[in-house]
């Protein structure tokens, strides 16, 4: 008998042939001749339901006594026959004649009993909350999407680059890095005064994990056309909140020879594609999440696969925004930063669907943005969705040598270490774009789950890195 998992076997005729199931029992359900037990092994949403007959003519003694101490949360071996099942929603079960149990759960100290827990407590038990349909379904839908993430890029001639994960510059000027080290701290909080001597730390100077592979991803754009990164990344924000982590995974893609026009059709190409994605081969996955966690969630993902992006300004955008200041608590003006309320009401109100902001001032957008000819805003772009607001950012690069230095000396910034960068604007600059999309805050759109810290396996925050 070949050994199939149960995506696999749901998919197959019930005409009597043999089959075994290896999973982890979700229930077992007992009644005077017949034990249900429905078991799981994470290939899809569905369980399968195996029967045994206690009035088999071969009904044993050893297959009672396993029953017996079958309990949830146990991985067993099932064997017998896929047959048509009378009880309805399901197609098929196994008519059960062997029963092996492989590892045991004890009921009085496993902590996944058949009851709804709170996502909270899930969280303190990350390293089994997997086994539930909830985070089932979130590592399925995560797996489907960081997939589709690789095909969309792969088909439109890009090339995979692995950026550093380690690295001596601030990418986003925003100083919230975590410092990697090899120094003895305890020995430096001993000593009294004078300045940390680097040259005795393994990389000879500070060093920190990335808050992003844009920088190191320009110098490949600029000598293969088109690469993508998709990695971890990591701030160290004291940010208690539910849309922020201190390690998330980030797809960055830079485009040579790409404007802010190519950059804006990339992002929307893009998330449409992942929502048709995720629609055609998560089904089951989201119907549980429109059913329990967030309703609609199928809806709005269909209206952005089958919408057209709406455009406007970000000056156009605050005078709308302005219209209505009363139904803010933010007070919207030109110059300030778009809250998650004024995108929403953007999206919502204003665009009736997906929208994409441009031209920022410049004031509140990265050093590396090219500037407009106005002197006041840049080239940014950020794509804003229904529910959530901001989910892309993106911009145009400043491929100028001589503006590009000016802006850094504006912001104080040590050019001497962005050397390398700034070599790709003296030999052979040309015209390039990219953007960023969070792939937690993704997966958190897709799914409806209203904390981040649900749609990572192992999330990581201020006060918390266990596991």
């Amino acid at each position: 008998m070949a050994f199939l998992l149960i995506k696999e076997l749901l998919s197959l005729p019930a005409d009597s042939r043999e089959v075994r199931v290896r999973g982890w029992v979700r229930t077992k359900r007992e009644m005077k001749n017949l034990v249900f037990v429905a078991m799981n092994d994470g290939s899809c949403f569905a369980d399968i339901q195996c029967t045994f007959d206690r009035t088999r003519e071969d009904w044993d003694g050893g297959t009672e006594t396993a029953l017996a101490s079958l309990s949830t949360g146990a991985a067993a071996e099932i064997g017998g026959r896929l047959v048509p099942s009378p009880a309805s929603g399901q197609a098929a079960e196994v008519a059960a004649e062997t029963l092996s149990i492989i590892g045991e759960a004890p009921p009085e100290t496993y902590p996944l009993q058949k009851k709804r827990h709170s996502l909270e407590f899930l969280r303190e038990i990350a390293h089994l909350r997997a086994r539930t349909n909830t985070f089932g379904a979130v590592s399925r839908v995560r797996n489907r999407m960081a997939f589709a993430i690789h095909e969309f890029f792969q088909s439109r001639g890009f090339q995979y680059v692995h950026t550093p994960i380690i690295t001596t510059q601030d990418a986003e000027g925003a100083g919230a890095l975590f410092q990697v080290t090899t120094l003895d701290l305890n020995a430096l909080a001993s000593r009294k005064g004078g300045p940390v001597d680097y040259v005795q730390d393994f990389f000879g100077k500070p060093a920190f994990l990335t808050v992003s592979g844009q920088l190191e991803a320009e110098t490949y754009a600029a000598a293969l056309s088109r690469v993508y990164t998709f990695g971890p990344t990591f701030r160290a924000e004291n940010s208690n909140t539910t849309r922020h982590l201190a390690e998330f995974w980030m797809i960055e893609p830079e485009m040579a020879f790409a404007r802010l026009p190519d950059n804006m059709a990339l992002a929307e190409d893009f998330l449409k594609s992942l929502c048709i994605a995720v629609l055609k081969d998560c089904a089951d996955d989201l119907a549980f999440f429109d059913a329990r966690i967030e309703k609609g969630v199928v809806k709005t993902l269909r209206s952005i696969a089958e919408s057209s992006f709406a455009h406007i300004t970000y000056t156009d955008a605050v005078k709308e925004l302005e219209k209505n200041a009363a139904a803010f608590a933010f007070k919207p003006f030109w110059g300030c930063d778009l809250q998650s309320e004024h995108e929403k009401f953007l999206t919502e109100k204003i665009a009736g669907g997906p929208v994409i902001v441009t031209d920022y001032p410049r004031e509140i957008k990265a050093f590396y943005m090219k500037q407009n000819d106005d002197g006041k805003t840049v080239r940014a772009m950020d794509v804003l969705v229904p529910r959530l607001g901001e989910i892309i950012g993106g911009s145009e690069r400043e491929e100028n040598q001589e503006r590009l230095e000016r802006r850094m000396t504006e912001l104080g910034m040590d050019k001497a270490a962005y050397a390398w960068y700034l070599d790709l604007r003296r030999y052979g600059t040309i015209p390039h774009s990219g953007f960023g999309l969070g792939f937690e805050r993704l997966i958190q759109y897709v799914t409806g789950m209203a904390n981040i810290r649900d749609v990572i396996p192992y999330p990581r925050a201020a006060g918390q890195a266990e596991f």
